[in-house]
């Protein structure tokens, strides 16, 4: 649009992708997010240092802020969003079901009003009939929010909902509404202007969530008919209009599964899933944001809204899926490479090579967005994209969204926003190979196996090397491959680029480049084509493997060298459930026990905040505290000790 941008920063984002890509950049503060994103003075102060005549928020942070917003309008700068008075009836979730219900929209049961403690919140729990949501009325993004199914849990939701508010919003309100239960999360994205013009542009299906935060969203949704969408697309503008909503909205409803909507939030901003409305409609929601703030009238009407093809996305993280859907991982981005060179895809992300992911904001490395001209070639995109897309240095939640695109029931649409604890109830634990998917990985752990060997023998026949080296040409290699404790005897034999590989009786031909160094490897398995990366080999004879979506490791040895092994001596493991290891890196909010203490097994021990989440710690087993190692205020990293058991 030709319009020069100031990115503000803090400290430890010096050198973020948003600090390049903007035309000058302030740093606004320390890296917690108080001292920085969240210091109004430090912002207005370069606001007024760079003149800048609007500011745009962002998705977090103050985004929803009225304070903000007030600030802003005090020294006549232009907020890229909504007026002050729509942020604050609907940044109040108990101000905006009372607005939302005498515009006629569909609300869910549930007390209006601020609960006082948790006696009374137990009070009211049993009259709305339990299962109940308790949340922070100032709340957003899945922070302090709880769900309790008696009384007893509705006293630590209270507890919790009520510090997590107060950490993240400043402010501990909770209101208590009905959970309904198995819903799908469907919203719809509004757009109005300053001149009482408002329209929607059509769902997203954001049902795919861990801990009320999505992970995969969809546009539109497989769910609703034409009938459905246009009136939740027509209460939303009502809604829209009663607050004389003028920007990039989003109206939240919970649908059950008979296509009942109910009324859940709206976000007067713009909301992190917005790609997949843009790749449907053709509309970039940022560019109307700023038009609209400027004062134009909206240059479309309702009936120019359409609806072409479809688009997913899918959150990367940086987590590690296998612990509750993902905890937060931290590192520094050794390698990293965005799979935008394939049709249909879109990434929009903060990082690059060499990017820290550290413990203070949000572990989401990028959204990957993927567009077709229907629902299953976007699907295919996305398994291609996630499959090309090359993270190393943290842990990713590739795997988990990968699988997620590729479930049965997530093909059909049969989603609920329990999907995740659903479909694996014992937690997320990777792809399940069947057999032809494990003789194929193996096929090509022993290629590249043989390959790397071929190599090795290739530099020293032609470096005059002091020892002279004697090697026989071999014509078939027997292996001994390590898989999930089972161990499979492998024949592999080459010419040229083309393995041969015998496993267990079944043969393969396996052929690749077997480019050694690149971080994604090709590879036709008897004419099925696979994208896989080779993460790690080490001279033992382990390696990492990074195959439909999952990492496997194998450990490869030659059939003299698995016979030697044998005699080798096996690492005891410890004991663990005397010991509590932080599972992630955060901040010690609070310590419950001390030497000497009894505790019950399943009893919280500490809770550890990471990226804004509280986490109770609790004992593995009934025993007697010997020793505390941190305290509240600690900065703890994975695998730290917290407390010893006897």
């Amino acid at each position: 649009m030709g319009i020069k941008t100031v990115a503000i920063h803090s400290d430890v984002d010096a050198s973020s992708v948003h600090v390049k890509m903007a035309d000058e950049a302030v740093c606004v503060g320390l890296a917690p997010t108080s001292k920085s994103y969240l210091n109004m003075d430090a912002i207005m102060e370069a606001i007024k240092k760079t003149r800048a005549q609007a500011v745009h928020p962002g998705y977090g942070f103050l985004s929803e802020n009225k304070e903000f917003a007030k600030c802003l309008a005090a020294e006549d700068v232009i907020f890229i969003g909504p007026d002050t008075h729509a942020i604050q009836a609907m940044g109040d979730k108990i101000e905006s079901k009372l607005l939302a219900k005498k515009a006629k929209v569909n609300t869910i049961p549930g007390f209006d009003g601020v609960v006082k403690d948790a006696d009374e919140a137990v009070r009211i729990a049993r009259e709305i009939g339990y299962p109940v949501m308790i949340k922070a009325s100032a709340g957003g993004g899945g922070k302090g929010m709880r769900i309790a199914w008696n009384d007893e849990e509705t006293r630590d939701g209270f507890r919790f909902s009520s510090q997590e508010a107060a950490s993240s919003f400043g402010d501990d309100r909770l209101l208590i509404e009905k959970f309904i239960d198995n819903p799908r999360h469907i919203e719809i994205q509004v757009l109005g202007d300053k001149h009482g013009n408002a329209l929607w542009l059509n769902e997203r299906e954001c049902s795919i969530q861990r801990r009320n935060q999505k992970v995969v969203e969809e546009a539109p949704s497989i769910f609703l008919d034409s009938e459905t969408r246009r009136a939740m697309g027509e209460q939303a503008v009502a809604l829209a209009k009663a607050v004389r909503y003028s920007s990039a909205g989003t109206v939240e409803f919970l649908v059950d599964s008979k296509k009942n909507f109910y009324f859940l939030e709206m976000n007067t901003r713009l909301q992190v899933e917005h790609p997949v409305t843009e790749c449907i409609t053709g509309l970039d929601l940022v560019q109307e944001m700023i038009r609209v703030a400027k004062g134009y009238p909206l240059r479309h009407k309702q009936a120019d809204i359409p609806i072409n093809g479809w688009a997913v996305e899918c959150r990367v993280y940086a987590e590690d899926p296998y612990k509750s859907f993902g905890l937060p991982s931290i590192g520094r981005l050794s390698q990293y490479q965005e799979p935008i060179h394939l049709p249909g895809v879109r990434v929009d992300s903060g990082i690059q090579p060499g990017s820290d992911i550290s413990i203070y904001y949000d572990p989401m490395i990028s959204k990957l967005i993927t567009y077709g001209s229907d629902r299953t070639e976007a699907l295919k995109r996305m398994e291609d994209a996630l499959d090309n897309y090359v993270i190393r240095g943290v842990t990713h939640n590739i795997a988990l969204l990968r699988e997620v695109i590729i479930n049965s029931r997530f093909i059909e649409g049969d989603i609920n926003t329990k999907f995740l604890s659903d479909v694996y109830p014992d937690g997320f634990k990777g792809h399940k190979l069947t057999e032809n998917e494990r003789n194929q990985l193996l096929a090509i752990a022993s290629s590249l196996f043989v390959a790397s060997q071929l190599r090795a023998q290739h530099f020293q026949e032609h470096e005059n090397s002091r020892v002279p080296i004697i090697k026989p040409q071999v014509a078939n290699w027997e292996l001994s491959i390590k898989l999930h404790d089972e161990v499979h005897t492998v024949v592999a034999s080459n010419s040229g680029p083309m393995f041969s590989v015998e496993v267990d009786g079944s043969k393969l031909n396996v052929t690749s480049t077997w480019n050694l160094a690149s971080p994604l490897l090709s590879v036709n398995v008897d004419g099925t084509q696979r994208m896989i990366q080779c993460l790690s080999r080490e001279a033992g004879g382990n390696m990492s493997i990074q195959f439909l979506g999952t990492v496997y490791k194998v450990h490869i040895l030659t059939k003299l060298a698995a016979e030697l092994n044998k005699f080798m001596l096996e690492k005891a493991a410890e004991d663990t459930s005397s010991i509590l290891r932080s599972p992630m890196p955060g901040v010690v909010v609070a310590v419950s026990v001390q030497p000497g203490d009894m505790v019950a097994e399943g009893q919280e021990i500490c809770v550890i905040e990471a990226m804004k989440m509280q986490n109770s710690m609790t004992a593995g087993k009934t025993g007697k505290v010997k020793s505390v190692h941190c305290k509240a205020g600690d900065t703890v990293g994975e695998g730290d000790l917290l407390v010893e058991l006897e």
